[in-house]
């Protein structure tokens, strides 16, 4: 009998994605996985240091498995990386009853949202947000799709779609296709609705009143939806929901864009060969310390053409050089 699970990795010590290619990469990998396992896609949310699954399947471990198996093969390869990526535990919750799926769809489609990285969860492309209701929301079909035979470049050679899965030029498979929007707009019941949940304060009383009345289990929180996510303060969930976006807070993908496309270039012999982990542990450090002192530099005189007048932290910079933060 399938479950409903909600499944996140996470990872502290590095980014999972480096960029929006292996953000398409990572949504392309959970879509196989859910395939190839005859599971239900239901939402998913990506982000540097973590991603967001929930699914319907009567083996999680399998899904999750050949979502990060896949996944961590191709990260491997374009960056002249070995070994397992993110933490060696995954976190997984099972759900239970209408409230408790519905809190869990809202938090992992209000993703951007709640790391302030977006106004609105439509805003953030890299969650399944703007899957739902599409012709009632006024989102125009998708017309720039990538011809069939150039869709292998995107996939593992052995893997074989259905027909009805289509993939835009970019090489994201459309979620639309992926995930079953007819079962989960029928829990939403109404394009009114979802906007409205899509739009709510986060964890009202009567949403925890709601689900407390369905069933014993405990009830889905923002908190436990993000167990285990590095950085994340539930605090500042206040202020994001809000639609407050901090636009000088350089984001993870920023930094990487900036170190794997300005700097590391110039740090080897053949540029096509550069990465972050074929540098030496000493030569991390001496990067870290010049661009931490740049960045301070920069956060003061706001002219630098280097950070275009953004910011990070340490433990930004510590990730995103795959660096392990020592404060």
């Amino acid at each position: 009998m399938r479950k409903t699970v909600h499944l996140c990795l996470s990872s502290h010590d590095e980014v999972l994605f480096r960029n929006e290619a292996d953000l398409i990469a990572g949504f392309n990998c959970f879509a196989v996985a859910t395939l190839t396992t005859e599971s239900r896609a239901l939402a998913e949310g990506r982000l540097s240091t973590h991603h967001h699954n929930i699914v319907q399947t009567d083996s999680p471990k399998e899904v999750m498995f050949r979502n990060r198996n896949a996944y961590s093969r191709y990260f491997n390869t374009r960056y002249r990386r070995k070994g397992r990526l993110g933490e060696k535990y995954y976190f997984q919750l099972e759900i239970e009853g209408l409230y408790h799926t519905l809190a869990a769809l809202n938090y992992v489609n209000r993703q951007g949202l709640h790391h302030g990285l977006a106004a609105t969860p439509f805003d953030y492309p890299y969650c399944s947000a703007n899957a739902f209701f599409r012709k009632e929301l006024g989102k125009p079909p998708t017309t720039d799709l990538l011809p069939k035979p150039q869709r292998r470049h995107f996939l593992p050679s052995n893997v074989i779609l259905p027909q009805k899965y289509r993939m835009d030029i970019s090489g994201l498979l459309l979620p639309e296709d992926i995930l079953d929007t007819a079962y989960v707009e029928e829990l939403y019941i109404s394009p009114r609705n979802y906007m409205f949940q899509m739009n709510r304060n986060t964890e009202e009383e009567r949403d925890i009143l709601d689900q407390k009345k369905e069933n014993d289990t405990e009830p889905v929180t923002l908190e436990r939806i993000e167990a285990g996510v590095p950085d994340f303060d539930s605090r500042l969930t206040k202020t994001f929901v809000q639609g407050k976006v901090n636009h000088s807070r350089m984001t993870d993908i920023e930094l990487c864009r900036l170190i794997d496309e300005k700097i590391l270039p110039a740090l080897f012999k053949n540029p096509d060969q550069a990465s972050v982990y074929a540098l030496p542990k000493a030569k991390k450090a001496v990067l870290y310390d010049r661009l931490w002192q740049h960045n301070l530099t920069a956060r003061y005189q706001r002219k630098d053409p280097l950070f275009e007048g953004k910011t990070f932290t340490e433990t930004q910079l510590a990730r995103c050089l795959c660096m392990k933060y020592e404060p």
